[in-house]
């Protein structure tokens, strides 16, 4: 039987109640809660709800009381419908330019159109010129005003899918709970060994005969989301820093792609902190 599939986050100051009003709300319109997940940190409460309806509801009509309870509660409420139409994608990026190259090149094979490309500073501006993709400088150094900027990019080119080519900012749990298993990261490791920005001088100084890569979704826990992709090259004794920095770089490319092609192809699920590959 066919049905419909909402994802709805709520964010904002942790208050007693805030569970069943939207629980209670889902109830009421005749939902059936298929997940529920809920944080709390230094007094910030997130939760993300995905609920199923059999009998398909107007999607303005359910928008509009979403938005009525969000006022209500004084909460931060988005939805973000499950539907096999185009995905609108948001390319995070600073300066390094190989990850944004390879989704550029393949973006033709992506299930989705790369809507923007929010940039840390204007290095990579003329990439997004040349493909005439809107490229969104975000400069502020106080990251609750840099998110909140970023926040209302995405609400305005109406994202589902945000991928870090590269990008060389930690988010916040006010940002990263805005968009449960929709936000990809490339880490230079195969986690969890050698995290941080300096895996591959780690590596390199342990004398790693293998060097991997990491693609996976982001959580509010730095680099321990749950992982879509390794991959992995083998070092040559005689391979110096700079030309291991190169290999991995480039399979980092490559292994993102390949994470943001399958999950906007629908093939990706994640149950207890695992991802699935879907069967057919």
């Amino acid at each position: 039987m066919r049905k419909m599939v909402v994802g709805i986050t709520v964010v904002g100051k942790d208050r007693e109640g805030i569970v069943a009003a939207f629980t209670n709300f889902v109830f009421s319109e005749g939902g059936n809660i298929e997940k529920v997940n809920q944080n709390i940190i230094k007094g910030l409460f997130g939760m993300y709800l995905e609920i199923s309806f059999l009998k398909i509801p107007n999607k303005k009509e359910l928008d509009s009381k979403i938005r009525k309870l969000a006022r209500k509660e004084k909460m931060d409420v988005s939805t973000h419908y499950e539907t096999n139409s185009e995905k609108n994608i948001a390319i995070f990026v600073s300066k390094e330019p190989l990850c944004l190259q390879e989704i550029l090149k393949n973006g033709k094979k992506l299930k989705g159109k790369i809507s923007v490309i929010v940039g840390t500073e204007n290095t990579l501006a003329p990439m997004a010129k040349q493909a005439k993709i809107p490229f969104v400088v975000v400069t502020e150094k106080n990251q609750e005003k840099a998110e909140a900027k970023i926040i209302g990019i995405c609400k305005k080119y109406n994202v589902d899918l945000i991928s870090l080519a590269r990008y060389m900012r930690i988010l916040s749990p006010n940002f990263v709970w805005r968009y449960p298993n929709r936000i990809i990261n490339i880490h230079p490791s195969v986690l969890p060994a050698f995290p941080g920005a300096l895996a591959y001088a780690q590596a390199f100084e342990r004398g790693t005969k293998i060097v991997g890569v990491t693609s996976h979704y982001v959580t509010e826990n730095l680099d321990q989301g749950p992982i879509i992709f390794q991959d992995s090259f083998k070092v040559d004794p005689n391979d110096t820093l700079e030309k291991i920095k190169n290999k991995g770089q480039r399979l980092e490319a490559v292994t993102l792609f390949k994470a943001m092609k399958m999950h906007l192809e629908n093939k990706l699920d994640v149950r207890w902190r695992k991802v699935h590959i879907k069967s057919k």
